[in-house]
């Protein structure tokens, strides 16, 4: 019977815990670049008040509010996945796994139409564009905008990426029932990245 661990492991238990170790590290080395975003903008927003007021008046909220709604259903479909992963269900699991990451297809497509209609009208990072001979106020927030969004885009495409390699490998029984934690390590990072948005959508469209 082929051996479901590493040679280099001496049960699959251990090298489980060590992938889940590892996998937890990474994410909150994630959290911490995050975290400095953050600080980055609560501190610009306290310095210049009336310039993020004058930009997040001219966010796209609708759009930002659908791909939240994106985010929270594909949250919900990797979670489905890994409970059909647990169940023994791999076939259903990799349909879950693979809307999640069209999902994540769909929320990176409305983003690229944000960003080519902000452009569009101008408004490009550092107050460079037409836009901001009439709102000179607004440079530093769209400079944050596009950066924080762009990373997180970014978290997204790699996500969707490591989803669909996951549900690849979940069709071809590469990782099985008794493996499944590989599938739950892809899913929390995913989770991250969608917790991540959470914060990014009030604190950038509603506040």
């Amino acid at each position: 019977m082929r051996e479901l661990h590493a040679d280099h492991f001496e049960s699959l238990e251990v090298q489980a815990h060590a992938a889940r170790l590892g996998t937890w590290i990474f994410l909150c080395s994630e959290l911490l670049l995050f975290a400095g975003l953050f600080t980055l903008l609560a501190a610009s927003r306290a310095h210049d008040p009336r310039g993020f007021h004058e930009g997040m008046t001219h966010a796209a909220r609708t759009l930002g509010s659908i791909n939240t709604g994106v985010l929270l259903v594909s949250s919900t479909t990797a979670a489905l996945g890994v409970q059909a992963m647990r169940e023994n269900r791999p076939s259903r699991a990799f349909w879950l796994v693979l809307t999640t990451a069209t999902l994540g297809l769909v929320f990176l497509a409305i983003k690229i139409a944000e960003y080519a209609e902000h452009i569009d009208e101008g408004i490009l990072p550092g107050g460079h564009g037409a836009w901001f001979a009439s709102h000179a106020d607004a440079p530093l927030y769209w400079t944050l905008y596009y950066l924080m969004t762009g990373i997180h885009a970014i978290h997204v495409f790699v996500g969707m990426g490591l989803l669909v390699w996951t549900a690849v490998r979940v069709r071809a029984r590469l990782i099985v029932h008794e493996t499944s934690y590989k599938l739950d390590l892809v899913v929390l990072y995913w989770h991250l990245v969608d917790l991540i948005w959470i914060f990014l959508w009030p604190l950038l469209y509603l506040a």
